[in-house]
C-alpha cells in the first residue's frame, strides 16, 4: 500500500503514524510512504500565492499522482487542505485523532522564554511566521513587534531561527533573521521538538487555524475496497471536528491570504466551535462560538459561519483578497 506524502521531516513523521495504525489495523499489511516534493517545499522564499495558495503549493501534485493511480491514498495535514472548494474523485476516508490545535511561541535555542515573553520585551522584535493570520494575530497580540515573512519546513525553521540566518523575501532582499516563531505545537511534537515551545498561546490568545493538528487520509472517492481499510483508523471525534470546521470556511469561502479561524471541540456527545476572521493589521476581529450535536457537525459549522458574515466577516475577507491580488495581479 504506497501512501503519498510530502518529504518534510514532520509530513514523513505524520505518514509513519499513518502507517504503523494501517499495519496494526490489518494483519499482513505493509503500508509504506511515497515521498513527493510539491512545488511549495521546492520553493521556499515565495509566498504561497505564487503556487495557488496551500492547495496548489502543498497538495495538488499529491493528488494528481493519485488520481493517475500511482498512490493507494495520500496523507495531508488537514490545514493545508482547501475547505472551500470540492474536489471531484477524492474523498478523506480517515482523520487521526487530534492533536494539541495551539500555536507557540518559539525562541532561539538557549532564550529564557521568562526574559523574553512579555509584550514589553518583544517590542521590536522580529516575530517569523508565513500564516497571515498568525501574522494578524500577532499584530493584535505584540502590535510594538515586528512581523516578518518566514517560510520553510518546521526543522529548516529552527535552524535558520537558531543560526539566525535571514529569511529571502519574495520580492527580492531579506528580512530578519527573527528573534522569535510562531508554530504549531502539534508540528513540533510530531519532529520531537515539544521541548522548544517557549510559550503556548491559548485559544483566546489565537484561535488556530482550521484543522490544525489533524492528519487527514485522503483517496480515490471509487476506490471502495481502499475507503474500507482506510475507514478502520477512522477517529470519529476528529471527523466531527474536521467537519464542522471545515464547513465554516466553505460557508465563508475564504482563501489563502483571508486570516480565518476555527476551532471545533467535543465535550461527551455535544460538539461547540469558535470561529474568527480578523483584519491583516490585528485590530479588526468578527467572532463567533455555537454548540451543537456531535451527529450534525455540518450544520454546526454553517451556523457559525453565517453568524460571522452577518457580524461583518465578509468585508475583512474581501479586503484580505483585494490586499492579496495588488500584490500579486495576475
Amino acid at each position: 500500500m504506497k501512501i503519498g506524502t510530502r518529504g518534510s521531516a514532520m509530513a514523513l513523521a505524520q505518514t509513519a503514524e499513518v502507517a504503523r495504525l494501517l499495519n496494526a489495523a490489518h494483519a499482513g499489511m505493509t503500508a509504506t510512504p511515497v515521498k513527493f516534493e510539491p512545488s511549495g517545499d521546492r520553493d521556499q522564499v515565495s509566498k504561497l500565492d505564487r503556487h495557488g495558495g496551500k492547495g496548489g503549493a502543498f497538495v495538488a501534485e499529491l493528488r494528481a499522482a493519485m488520481m493517475a493511480g500511482e498512490l493507494d491514498c495520500a496523507m495531508h495535514s488537514l490545514k493545508d487542505m482547501p475547505g472551500d472548494e470540492e474536489t471531484p474523485g477524492l474523498v478523506i476516508a480517515a482523520y487521526l485523532k487530534r492533536e494539541a490545535a495551539e500555536d507557540a511561541i518559539v525562541l532561539p535555542a538557549g532564550a529564557d522564554p521568562v526574559e523574553a515573553i512579555d509584550r514589553k520585551r518583544l517590542a521590536g522584535a522580529k516575530i517569523g511566521t508565513n500564516s497571515v493570520r498568525r501574522a494578524a494575530y500577532l499584530r493584535r497580540l505584540y502590535p510594538k513587534a515586528e512581523i516578518i515573512h518566514f517560510r520553510g519546513a518546521a526543522d529548516t525553521r529552527l535552524k535558520k531561527l537558531d543560526e539566525r540566518t535571514p529569511q529571502k523575501l519574495p520580492e527580492g532582499g531579506t528580512a530578519g533573521p527573527a528573534d522569535a516563531l510562531v508554530m504549531a505545537a502539534s508540528g513540533l511534537a510530531r519532529i520531537g521538538q515539544s521541548h522548544r515551545v517557549s510559550r503556548l498561546l491559548t485559544l483566546d490568545e489565537m484561535l488556530p487555524c482550521v484543522g490544525q493538528g489533524i492528519i487527514a487520509v485522503e483517496c480515490p472517492a471509487s476506490a471502495w475496497k481502499m475507503r474500507e481499510v482506510l475507514g478502520a483508523i477512522d477517529n470519529a471525534e476528529a471527523r466531527a471536528m474536521a467537519e464542522a470546521e471545515r464547513e465554516m470556511l466553505w460557508v465563508l469561502n475564504g482563501h489563502c491570504n483571508a486570516p480565518i479561524a476555527g476551532h471545533a471541540s467535543v465535550f461527551v456527545s455535544r460538539l461547540n466551535l469558535r470561529g474568527a476572521v480578523i483584519s491583516l493589521d490585528g485590530k479588526t476581529i468578527v467572532e463567533a462560538a455555537r454548540e451543537g450535536p456531535i451527529d450534525r457537525p455540518r450544520e454546526l459549522g454553517r451556523a457559525v459561519g453565517l453568524e460571522l458574515l452577518e457580524k461583518g466577516a465578509q468585508a475583512i475577507i474581501d479586503a484580505t483578497r483585494a490586499y492579496a491580488l495588488a500584490s500579486y495581479p495576475s
